[in-house]
């Protein structure tokens, strides 16, 4: 027997997760996804701390008193649970910060509920985040297009 055979392989270790859960309950007790490939415990925590801040600020209306933003937040909202995991250490809980986010508004601090920027899916095979994915192919259209009225100038200025 080889030591490479697959059945002598040790166990794939856990790693960080986040859980994304509709609070409506449309899903059950199930997450409607799993959210893996962080980095680190931080990361995973970041992750779902602004996750959770985004989805409250969604729920969130004018006027609102912070127990009605609650109320519409466990009513609507979706709530993100970190899994540590092998990794030990402590997982943000959503309830540690709840009550502070309903009783006050982001005004213009996106940053604090943009999770997408630090989204683990979003990462290539490098771990290189690809925010500019897409970006170099619009720019190459521009510039084709440019070339084109370049040329469709030229054979106005001939004819």
């Amino acid at each position: 027997m080889s030591s490479d055979d697959p059945i002598f392989a040790p166990p794939p270790t856990q790693g960080l997760a986040v859980r994304i859960m509709d609070l409506s309950g449309a899903n059950g007790s199930d997450p409607l996804e799993v959210v893996t490939g962080f980095g680190s415990l931080g990361h995973a925590n970041t992750f779902a701390r602004r996750y959770v801040r985004d989805s409250l600020e969604r729920c969130r209306t004018p006027g609102m008193s912070a127990d009605e933003v609650l109320a519409a937040w466990f009513a609507f909202g979706e709530d993100a649970q970190v899994e540590a995991g092998a990794e030990g250490g402590s997982p943000w809980r959503t309830e540690s910060e709840l009550h502070d986010f309903a009783g006050r508004p982001l005004e213009d601090d996106a940053e604090q509920r943009d999770w997408r920027m630090i989204d683990p899916r979003r990462d290539g095979d490098h771990g290189i985040p690809m925010l500019m994915d897409g970006l170099d192919d619009d720019e190459d259209d521009e510039e084709e297009e440019d070339e084109d009225e370049d040329d469709d100038a030229d054979e106005e200025d001939e004819a």
